[in-house]
């Protein structure tokens, strides 16, 4: 179980987001806003990438008191992701493995799925197309069995084949009991889910 507790993000003097008590339990949850509103900011937050004022706690772990043992539970994949441009792919899955206690056994599957093959290992990051950035990133969110998986617009960049694969992926995930928290700027996902919006950064059921 996911719990944000009086959550207040601030930029300068500026709230950009304020949520009271929420739980996420398993399942796939969709986040919906306008923009501006703090859907991304709420992932980075959950993420441990910005700090925050509040309390976040995953299966009694808390972010701010037990970093370590929260972030173990928890992968994410960035709207627009950075590395480093001279890492290859497999450079950064190796990192991932070491840290996760993973080997690459579950993660073949989407790598060959994604059509990963030809550059992950071939060539460095400074010449992956947005796309390729994009699979990378939502490959690494899938490493180490993760219990809890935030996604900010996971499905921006790809193509419809890689789309279909990506949300079965996300069903068998959900089959394992994670929780799984998105945004997406879409009408529409191809898989059930419970909608929350995001309204002037207040999180609403």
């Amino acid at each position: 179980m996911l719990k944000i507790n009086n959550l207040k993000k601030f930029y300068g003097s500026h709230l950009a987001l304020q949520i009271g008590n929420v739980e996420f339990g398993e399942g796939v949850y969709w986040i919906k806003g306008h923009n501006g509103s703090g859907k991304s900011t709420l992932l980075k937050c959950l993420a441990g990438i910005l700090s925050f004022d509040g309390e976040i706690s995953y299966e009694g772990f808390s972010l701010k008191r037990a970093p370590e043992k929260y972030l173990r539970c928890i992968n994410y994949s960035a709207t627009e992701p950075v590395y480093p441009d001279f890492l290859f792919g497999t450079h950064l899955l190796d990192l991932f493995f070491k840290c996760k206690g993973e080997n690459s056994i579950h993660i073949d599957p989407m790598i060959e799925c994604f059509g990963m093959q030809d550059y992950i290992n071939n060539q460095p990051i400074s010449q992956y197309s947005s796309g390729m950035l994009k699979k990378l990133s939502l490959l690494l969110a899938f490493v180490g069995n993760p219990r809890l998986i935030l996604l900010d617009e996971p499905f921006i960049t790809l193509d419809l084949e890689a789309s279909a694969f990506l949300s079965e992926w996300i069903c068998r995930f959900k089959e394992k009991h994670c929780t799984i928290i998105m945004t997406s700027h879409l009408d529409s996902l191809p898989f059930p889910s419970e909608e929350i919006e995001l309204q002037k950064g207040i999180l609403t059921n």
